[in-house]
């Protein structure tokens, strides 16, 4: 193996002591030289076995998914998806740059937060992995084949992209909603006419049998902020739930002036309606400009397209497709039980968890029990659709998940817990402190019909005396409780890439049957492919410089490229001729300002050069290979412009 791929209502009072407490424990805790109890062994996986999970983190700020191994923690892989890696010159090759492309222009970072896994029937499938930029709002496509970004989508009328890309339970749609609401269409407006003049979208995109993604249509909502989601399964299955903050509407010292209401909204969306009205020419067609980005396969290149108009609902013009749900106070989380019918929300700034009924809610807009309306959205009584609160939930409550038993877990950012209660009698049966400060947390399967339990997974903030110190930035973390007895038992730490939000688990025997082990050569219609070193060369095109160039164990061909002539572009395109699982070549050459390549056998990859002066400068493989990895090199002889070098090459044949 190699070693680069080694991842309720609350007073300022209250939440100052609350903060004061946790301080205070930061102080006091002391630095853990062990798992306690036996945990060590019980995560223990022994060399030559498999992690029976595969979690998947979002990487955050990094723009990134790392891929780790359940129950040791241990990182497998990190996946770029939003950012460039210069470890496999994901963002800098010329095949996989337009992945990046957006309206703003190539953007190679973003914001990665809650990734999704692919569903059939309610349940974790292991064919996609979906994962949202925050900052650009884009959904992203991974096939979990190889473990790389298919598909990239860019959302219009959005700002922050945060409740995305949560699934429908047959994967019928990814959605989306806007975090920071604006003018829409986009105009210079000002600032303080946020109340009047700024909307939010919610949209749902469309995910074919193949995965490929369309955006189907756009709901225009009042300018709240839209947090997270979760779709409807079994019986609430066609409806889709969405959180809200700010119902204050305000724009300014959001810490105080989008804190004043007693109760924000769940936004529920019945999507199957919004169909129907789609289908009976009730949208608009609103003209936009985003960018669809795809891998070719045949090519392997990404190609973009202009998406240049999408479909826009107004509720005002669809009764019956959307309607709120009063929820105390703040809410992150919106999370829906295996059985589809209950609706648990985290209001991070409430006293209790307030679980609402799916079959209530149907009841409740049946009778009209609606305490009024909010931009024209009916908003329904709050007593008509609770089922009941969960009480001492802890300070902060966030994010609950499940474990398939009855019961729920539910995080807490404030007083640094989990907290497990009972499903149906809403009481709290046991709790585990976390280090610290919890944001979401993670039971493998534990948002679909059938989850697999286990373990639940603490996404922590803050990791004061956790692990050694590394300057004024600490690793993230992540703990592993196993949630198998009566009480739940933590049993290791583990530091994660970037800021993870959100993850998802799935047995590793679902993904592994389909791992793809290599690229079929024959199958490559890669433009610069070549299929065997006969095919090598390298051609001329004005200042351009094209070297078609293959690798395989241990030699590159050509290696003594001449002719090149300062300013010239030379383009690298090498062909990786290997038919061998996890025998990929890498390139690089002195002088290069992009990185290298990392080429995956049967695959062609292509780096942009440009040599500034004259001299002989040494190409490489960087990515070691064989006993005779070491002399794998060449050179490329660059002359001065107008020089009479002619172009020439050798090659092994």
């Amino acid at each position: 193996m190699k070693q680069r791929r080694r991842a309720k209502s609350i007073g300022v009072a209250a939440l100052a002591i609350a903060l004061a407490v946790i301080t205070g424990l930061y102080c006091a805790q002391k630095p853990a030289t062990t798992v306690f109890g036996s945990g060590a062994e019980k995560v223990y996986v022994a060399p030559g076995t498999y992690d029976e999970f595969y979690a998947f983190m979002s990487g955050g700020f990094s723009g990134q998914v790392g891929v780790y191994g359940l129950p040791s923690g241990r990182l497998l892989k990190v996946i770029p998806v939003f950012s460039q890696n210069p470890e496999n010159a994901y963002g800098y090759s010329e095949e996989t740059k337009g992945m990046l492309m957006t309206s703003h222009g190539f953007i190679p970072w973003d914001d990665a937060h809650h990734p999704k896994i692919s569903q059939t029937n309610g349940v974790a499938d292991g064919r996609w992995l979906f994962i949202n930029g925050n900052n650009t709002p884009r959904i992203a496509r991974l096939d979990l084949s190889t473990f790389e970004a298919d598909e990239i989508i860019e959302i219009p009328n959005a700002g922050g992209n945060h409740a995305s890309p949560f699934i429908t339970m047959n994967t019928e749609y990814a959605v989306s909603s806007t975090r920071f609401s604006v003018p829409i269409p986009q105009a210079d407006v000002a600032i303080e006419d946020y109340a009047q003049k700024f909307k939010g979208t919610i949209s749902f995109v469309k995910v074919a049998s193949d995965g490929k993604m369309s955006i189907a249509f756009q709901i225009l909502v009042p300018g709240y902020n839209y947090d997270l989601a979760h779709a409807g399964k079994g019986p609430s299955h066609g409806w889709a739930f969405f959180t809200t903050y700010n119902s204050e509407q305000a724009n300014t010292l959001l810490e105080v002036n989008a804190s004043k209401n007693d109760k924000d909204f769940i936004a529920a969306v019945n999507w199957k309606k919004a169909e129907e009205y789609v289908a009976q020419g009730k949208a608009k067609e609103w003209p936009t400009k985003v960018f669809h980005n795809y891998m070719d396969h045949a090519t392997q290149t990404a190609k973009s397209e202009i998406i240049s108009s999408v479909k826009v609902l107004d509720p005002a013009d669809c009764p019956g497709m959307i309607y709120y749900l009063p929820t105390p106070k703040s809410p992150h989380g919106v999370d829906i039980d295996p059985s589809g019918e209950y609706i648990v929300a985290g209001g991070k700034l409430a006293a209790v968890i307030p679980v609402h009924s799916f079959s209530k809610l149907a009841k409740a807009i049946e009778d009209k029990a609606f305490e009024g309306e909010s931009n024209g959205i009916p908003v329904l009584k709050y007593d008509a659709i609770v089922a009941g609160e969960v009480q001492n939930p802890g300070l902060g409550p966030l994010h609950t998940e499940f474990d398939g038993n009855g019961y729920a877990y539910t995080s807490a950012f404030i007083s640094s817990e989990i907290v497990k209660w009972k499903i149906g009698t809403w009481e709290v049966v046991d709790r585990i402190p976390v280090y610290y400060s919890i944001g979401h947390l993670m039971i493998p399967g534990g948002d679909t019909m059938k989850p697999w339990g286990k373990y639940v997974i603490a996404l922590n903030k803050v990791t004061k005396d956790r692990y050694l110190p590394t300057g004024p930035e600490l690793t993230q973390s992540a703990q592993l409780i196993d949630i198998t007895g009566n009480k739940m038992e933590m049993w290791l730490d583990f530091p994660t890439i970037g800021e993870p939000h959100y993850a998802q688990a799935i047995p590793a025997d679902i993904v592994m049957k389909n791992s793809q082990k290599f690229f079929e050569l024959s199958a490559n219609q890669h433009p610069y492919a070549v299929k065997s070193e006969a095919e090598t060369g390298v051609d001329r095109k004005g200042n351009d410089v094209h070297v078609k160039m293959s690798t395989i164990r241990t030699h590159f061909a050509p290696d003594n490229i001449e002719g090149v002539k300062v300013g010239d572009t030379v383009y690298f395109h090498i062909t990786n001729l290997e038919q061998d699982w996890d025998v990929p070549h890498g390139f690089a050459v002195l002088g290069a300002q992009n990185s290298e390549l990392l080429v995956m056998p049967g695959q062609t990859r292509t780096i942009v050069w440009k040599p500034t002066s004259e001299g002989v400068f040494p190409f490489y493989c960087t990515d070691f290979c064989s006993a005779l990895h070491q002399e794998m090199s060449g050179y490329v002889r660059v002359s001065g412009k107008g020089s009479n070098v002619q172009l020439s090459y050798n090659s092994k044949r």
